[in-house]
Parts: structure tokens; C-alpha cells; sequence
């Protein structure tokens, strides 16, 4: 053989043993990769699938030879052996490959990570197709919170609250904004992914969207699209200056905001109240009552509504809040209930005061003040009876079920403090809300503030989408998972699934038994 060949060949052989080992994670149903699912040595070494369910596995040493991986992954499942051991054993060798099945116990399938650094880290190294613009870093976002979002002037807008970058561990607080096209229009179908187009200041990183003077981070919710009297489209937020720790933050001022096109930055409207009805917390909603259209804001729950218009938007006065107290029932007090002769407690749309919320009522429930019955926040579990304590999340019009359905997270659930996931519905908007099921499971992990984003529902709301921040805090779960932690997931939902249809669409709610 000739040197140049010999040469060639070891070339050609050096660069076949660089190529990594894949290792595909599917749902054993659907077929699909599945991301976040864990895969484990015998020796800790730890890795964890991209958004198309991959990991690219190449550790010096273990090539070559057979290696066992333990298989998990929040709601879902891998078989167990005759040890009760979860995984199997792959024989590794550059450039092969290996498929796992694996089982799905949540109703809601995992689809793809929004947000963060490396979502198709895996694929890339595999040169596999990945369907996003930047599949590795996108903004010099790394991480961000929750998200709100709208239908804008012909393109989907987002932003996120408080965003993490790779060059240093103190990134952006007063938010984060990006666009995307619309499915059909240019954008993805969301069962594929979201190609998010960041708004970044010079430096490539994402810039400040609500660039007002505050020494801490400001927050945006409420996000609401109206139209003026002109016609033209117009989107606003309500704000707030937050100061103190995690633990103890205090709102140092609120307010109402505009976006501005030409600025691509929101402005300053109004100020309100720093005490009264928290309004970034809610995800709005139009709705009209007795011909009169609304905002509601929900939170998760519609506890505050005010008539859709630009100059009542911005009144702190011309606010409603959903309540059963009597004008001037102070906030700690909670006593002067609006009883009707025969002691029927009366819940009505009243303008001031604080609204009342799940964890208020449960208050007075436990205090013996209140009946479980009376609240239109009492919520339970529709197999097991269990109440369900709501903390946050989004309501919206389904016409599937002809019904409005609510995704919200559980406080104190079962398995971890803020991340399990629940659905439920309504025949009017302010409840009874029934149906409740539980939808997605993580264990000792968050999943906190989902959005159900209707503007993606598809087979006329057959099938919805929504995200949720996931992170290690408020877990108690010291072992934040590398890339996903505190970044956004996406989930989709088939409503056949879980509300089978009785005589017709939207026919009834479902049962225990369904």
C-alpha cells in the first residue's frame, strides 16, 4: 500500500471515530422525538435529549463498547427490567445509532424547548434537520420567564419577563420581545416550533423593551390588542417596578404602557396605584357582557375586567373587579360579605376594591367564613374528588368544546410545589369550572406561568398549545437541568384525548370515566 493511500485511509478512519453515537428518545405512541428526557451511565454521567429527542453521545472511552443508560423523564416512562431497573444497554460505536421508546403518562405531549441556548445542540452535532433559524443561540438568550403574546398588526408578538445571557450572570429585566410569523403566513406550525426573530440592541443581545427608569426589574402583563377610534391597531400592557429579593419583592410603582413602531419599545401611558388588583398577572381576553365588550384579565381565574377602549384602559377607576365583599371591605378584613335575604352569597362586577382569588377564598373557607360551595374558585379533581388550589395561568374561548377551558398550574401539587398542570372549562365565564384533569407532571420541578396560546389551535380548537417556564425554582430541587432550566416549553393538547364527545361537539363536559 502507498504511503499517500495509507495516509488517505487513516484520515478516513480518525474522522469516522469522531463521529458521535446517536440516540434517539421517541414516543412510543405518536413516534415522535421526545425533548427533556434524562439518559444516565453507571459512572453519572448525565445527558439529556434536544428538542428532537437526541443526544449525540461521544464520551472518550466509552466508544466501542456496551453502555448502560437509565431512562427518565418528567411524565414520562421507560420499561422495567426483572430489577425494576429503567433503562438498556447500547452497543456504542462512532456513528451508530440506537432508538429508544419511551412511554407517555402526561395527556399533553412534550413538544420542543422555545427559548434558551442549544435547543437542537444534538441534531446540529448529527447533522440532522432542524427546523428553526438559529438552533443554538438566538438573542444571547440563555434563559427567560414567562411569556405573554398577541396577535399584532399581522405577526405574532412576545415577550418574556427577566432573561439570562451567556457573558455574564446578571442579563435583562425589563424585558424581552421577539416576533414571529403567523402559521400559514410565513411561520412554522407550532407542532413543529416557533422561529423567533429577537429585538436586540447593538451588542446582539436582546434589548430592553420597557426602557423605563427603575433600579430593579420590570415585569409586563395584561398584553391586549384594541383597535381606535380610526380603526388602527394599538397593543398595551400594564407594568410594574419591582424591588426587593425573590422572597420579598414589592411593587415600587405600576402603570400602563404603549408599543410604539417606531421605537419598537413600549412607552409610558399612565401611572396607577402602587396597592390594588396586581394587573401584569393576567392574560387578557375580549369578551363581550350584555353587549358591552371587555378585557378580561385572568389570572387564572377572570377576577378584573374593564371596557375595551384605549382611554378606559388607562383609568385605574374604570376597573371591575369580580368579588362577593361589599364596597369598603378592607383587604385583611374579608367580613362585610354581600349576603342576599336568604343568605345566598352574592358575587357582581364592582368597580374598586381588591378582587378576591383561590388563595383568598380557600382562606376564608378554612376560617369558616366562606362554604366551598359558595366559591367560584373551588376546584376539583374530576377522578378522585381532590380540591386543586389554582396559582396561574390563561383562559380562552374553545370552540371544540363550545366551551371556555382554562390551562393553569397547581399550587402545591403532589409531586412538586408549581409544577403540575391542570385543565378545566366552563359554560360561562365566570364558572363554575369543572371538568378538572390533570394534564402534565413534573417531579420536584417547576413549570410555572403556562400560556395557552389559542391563536395556534388548529382542527377548530380539537388540539391547542401552550408553554410554561421551566425551572428548579421554588422546587426545593438543587439540580437545575443543563440548557432547559428556566427556559419555555412547549405542550400540545388534543381535547379528544381527555373530553371525548358526547352527542354532538361540546355536548358535555367529560366524565370520571372518560
Amino acid at each position: 500500500m502507498s504511503p499517500i493511500l495509507e495516509v488517505f485511509l487513516a484520515a478516513v478512519l480518525a474522522a469516522g471515530a469522531d463521529k458521535p453515537f446517536a440516540i434517539e428518545v421517541v414516543d412510543r405512541q405518536t413516534g415522535r422525538g421526545v425533548p427533556l428526557v434524562e439518559l444516565t451511565t453507571v459512572n453519572q454521567l448525565r445527558y439529556f435529549t434536544d428538542s428532537n429527542g437526541l443526544v449525540a453521545f461521544a464520551e472518550p472511552g466509552l466508544m466501542h463498547t456496551k453502555v448502560f443508560f437509565s431512562v427518565k423523564s418528567h411524565g414520562y416512562e421507560f420499561p422495567q427490567d426483572g430489577f425494576g431497573i429503567r433503562g438498556k444497554t447500547l452497543e456504542i460505536a462512532p456513528g451508530g445509532t440506537a432508538r429508544l421508546e419511551i412511554d407517555r403518562i402526561n395527556l399533553a405531549r412534550r413538544l420542543y424547548r422555545i427559548t434558551g441556548g442549544g435547543i437542537y445542540a444534538d441534531s446540529v452535532r448529527l447533522g440532522r434537520p432542524v427546523p428553526i433559524r438559529e438552533p443554538l443561540l438566538n438573542g444571547q438568550v440563555f434563559g427567560c420567564d414567562g411569556a405573554v403574546s398577541a396577535e399584532y398588526r399581522g405577526k405574532i408578538y412576545w415577550f418574556r419577563g427577566d432573561t439570562s445571557r451567556p457573558s455574564y450572570p446578571l442579563g435583562n429585566f425589563k424585558t424581552t420581545g421577539a416576533t414571529s410569523d403567523r402559521p400559514g403566513r410565513g411561520g412554522l406550525d407550532p407542532d413543529v416550533g416557533i422561529d423567533l426573530h429577537y429585538f436586540v440592541d447593538p451588542s446582539g443581545f436582546v434589548k430592553e423593551m420597557v426602557p423605563l427608569p427603575s433600579p430593579g426589574p420590570i415585569w409586563i402583563g395584561g398584553l391586549v390588542v384594541l383597535r381606535d377610534g380610526s380603526g388602527r391597531e394599538r397593543m398595551f400592557a400594564h407594568y410594574v417596578k419591582v424591588q426587593g429579593t425573590t422572597d420579598n419583592f414589592h411593587a415600587a410603582g405600576r402603570g400602563l404602557i404603549e408599543y410604539d413602531d417606531a421605537t419598537e419599545t413600549f412607552r409610558h401611558v399612565a401611572a396607577f396605584p402602587k396597592t390594588g388588583p396586581d394587573l401584569t398577572a393576567g392574560h387578557a381576553l375580549l369578551h363581550k357582557d350584555q353587549g358591552v365588550e371587555y378585557v378580561y384579565f385572568c389570572d387564572p381565574f377572570p377576577r378584573l375586567r374593564v371596557r375595551a377602549g384605549p382611554e378606559s384602559l388607562k383609568n385605574p377607576a374604570a376597573y371591575e373587579v369580580y368579588t362577593c365583599l361589599t364596597p369598603g371591605a378592607e383587604r385583611k378584613e374579608k367580613s362585610r360579605f354581600d349576603r342576599a335575604a336568604d343568605g345566598a352569597l352574592r358575587w357582581a362586577w364592582r368597580a374598586g376594591g381588591e378582587p378576591l382569588g383561590p388563595i383568598e377564598a380557600e382562606k376564608l373557607i378554612r376560617a369558616g367564613k366562606m362554604r366551598a360551595e359558595e366559591s367560584p374558585f373551588t376546584l376539583r379533581d374530576a377522578r378522585t374528588g381532590k380540591p386543586v388550589v389554582a396559582h396561574r395561568g390563561s383562559v380562552a374561548w374553545n370552540d371544540y368544546r363550545r366551551r371556555w377551558i382554562m390551562i393553569f398550574c397547581e399550587m402545591g401539587g403532589s409531586s412538586s410545589m408549581l409544577g403540575e398542570i391542570w385543565y378545566a372549562e366552563a359554560e360561562d365565564l365566570r364558572g363554575p369550572w369543572v371538568s378538572v384533569r390533570k394534564i402534565v407532571t413534573h417531579d420536584r420541578y417547576s413549570f410555572y406561568n403556562p400560556k395557552h396560546h389559542s391563536f395556534f389551535d388548529q382542527q377548530g380548537g380539537r388540539v391547542i398549545y401552550f408553554e410554561g417556564t421551566y425551572t428548579a425554582a421554588f422546587s426545593g430541587n438543587t439540580d437545575p437541568t443543563p440548557r432547559y432550566d428556566y427556559n419555555q416549553i412547549m405542550y400540545r393538547l388534543d381535547l379528544a384525548e381527555i373530553c371525548p364527545q358526547k352527542e354532538g361537539v361540546g355536548s358535555a363536559p367529560f366524565l370520571e370515566s372518560d
